[in-house]
């Protein structure tokens, strides 16, 4: 589906609220990834833990969701996975491969 339209969102983070002399640690992003083909849909929701901060550290209130992004594609979220997915689930919506039909004698 080369013309699928993926938005990826952060909805939410779990934080330490003291951690290594930082407040509000993240530790832990809910992420939902949808996609948009023609007017059929599909959509993934994950969660993926990140290492404590080694060298810089945003506080909380400077986060973007650019950044938290790329946080979890660094750490372990496949992205082309999951548009991979995503696109197979439009896919199947289009052209379903198995169906119950009505039984022929009813």
């Amino acid at each position: 589906m080369a013309d699928t339209v993926y938005t990826w969102a952060v909805v939410a983070m779990d934080v330490h609220t003291q951690a290594d002399g930082h407040n509000n640690v993240v530790f832990t992003v809910h992420w939902t990834c949808s996609g948009v083909w023609a007017d059929t849909t599909g959509s993934c929701y994950g969660t993926c833990g990140v290492p404590a901060p080694t060298n810089a550290f945003t506080p909380y209130s400077d986060l973007t969701q650019d950044q938290v992004l790329n946080w979890i594609w660094a750490d372990g979220v496949d992205k082309a996975g999951v548009e991979a997915n995503i696109a197979a689930q439009i896919k199947e919506k289009i052209a379903p491969e198995v169906q119950t039909p009505p039984l022929p004698w009813v």
